[in-house]
């Protein structure tokens, strides 16, 4: 079976230089908030361009916390995408504040700038967008949009560790930048893990009490806060990663540029798009398809994985049907239609890759 990341051979080509950290920080025994922590913080701000990172428990609580540092809460709005992960709605929920989904750009899948300024109203507080897929949103629209409304930006980056924007990385543009490290992402650990990137002294040190139960100083607690601290153990693994992360993310372009250039000829196939000033680094390499389903039940039937990403636009979501009622958003729901996602890691080979689009230019041209 073909997978659509496979960990397992990633870390045999890593095992002894992880072997050997995770060996030392056991005998060192330091668990939690350990050196491992704060030197993977410095490392990342340093990779950033940013004056601090905290890290935290998992991409979702990095979302929730900055929206705490940021002042959002009871009653507020925050506008973002319907076209994500659950999370980056979830975290605007828990704070008291409401998600307002504006549609997508129907060439990259991130938030559409031009529909954003109309959904603001006085209750707007931020925008939230998601550098989807591993490319960023256009930023520059929404710093000016932010700028004249006097709204702030949270970069939901689960997605796009290491992307450029205009030159400047990710998660460096906003107010702040949360990171995932669930295990499939581009920079991954073994287990969950999620860190928050800001230049904002004040800030950082509001996440870093909200991250370790408001305290300030052992058993100094000025206000209630959360159980959310990054591994130690995840620390190391992600410091060596963080190592040959650019090289990754060029070899997930390698293989995106391999599958771009064979589907572009293929008819009823549309392969993603790339902006011009952005640096986009195939978390997922997501495809276009009236044919979908039978192209992924070809790739099953072959034992090639396949996914999608999303099914479901968060507005059509049962959660969010009470305040979504009567919301049209339809280039999210024609993507969510079409949509799939096929394997791409940093370690997948050319036969791999021409096995996929073998699978694929059969049943396309089938249709023909």
């Amino acid at each position: 079976m073909l997978p659509m990341v496979d960990l397992k051979v990633q870390y045999q080509t890593l095992k002894a230089e992880i072997d050997e950290a995770l060996a030392q920080a056991l005998i060192e025994s330091q668990f939690i908030l350990g050196p491992n922590v704060k030197a993977f913080e410095e490392e990342v701000a340093t990779y950033l361009g940013v004056t601090h990172t905290v890290g935290v428990a998992s991409g979702t609580d990095a979302l929730h916390l900055a929206l705490i540092a940021a002042g959002i809460g009871e009653g507020d709005e925050v506008i973002t995408t319907p076209f994500t992960f659950i999370a980056t709605a979830e975290a605007i929920c828990y704070v008291g504040a409401h998600p307002v989904f504006v549609d997508i750009d129907e060439k990259t899948f991130n938030i559409d700038t031009r529909q954003v300024e109309a959904a603001i109203t006085p209750k707007t507080r931020a925008i939230l967008p998601v550098h989807l897929f591993g490319q960023g949103a256009d930023m520059s629209d929404l710093e000016a949009i932010a700028a004249k409304h006097n709204l702030l930006i949270i970069e939901d980056c689960a997605q796009s560790f290491g992307a450029e924007i205009s030159d400047r990385k990710a998660g460096a543009l906003g107010f702040a930048g949360c990171f995932s490290f669930f295990p499939s992402k581009n920079l991954g650990c073994y287990g969950d893990g999620g860190l928050i990137a800001t230049s904002s002294d004040q800030a950082a040190a509001h996440l870093r009490v909200l991250r370790d139960h408001g305290s300030w100083k052992r058993y100094h607690h000025s206000e209630l806060g959360f159980n959310s601290r990054l591994d130690e153990l995840q620390a190391v693994i992600l410091r060596i990663k963080l190592k040959y992360i650019d090289k990754y993310n060029r070899a997930r372009q390698r293989i995106a540029q391999r599958y771009s250039a064979a589907l572009a000829e293929l008819p009823n196939c549309i392969p993603p798009y790339e902006e011009k000033d952005r640096t986009h680094v195939y978390h997922q390499y997501t495809v276009l398809s009236p044919y979908r389903d039978e192209i992924i039940s070809a790739l099953a039937a072959n034992k090639i994985a396949s996914a999608i990403y999303y099914p479901i636009p968060l507005h059509r979501q049962v959660v969010f049907q009470q305040e979504c009622a009567g919301v049209n958003l339809p280039v999210s729901e024609q993507v969510a239609a079409q949509c799939f996602s096929l394997p791409i890691f940093p370690e997948m080979s050319d036969q791999q890759v021409d096995r996929v689009l073998e699978v694929i230019r059969s049943t396309l041209l089938g249709k023909v």
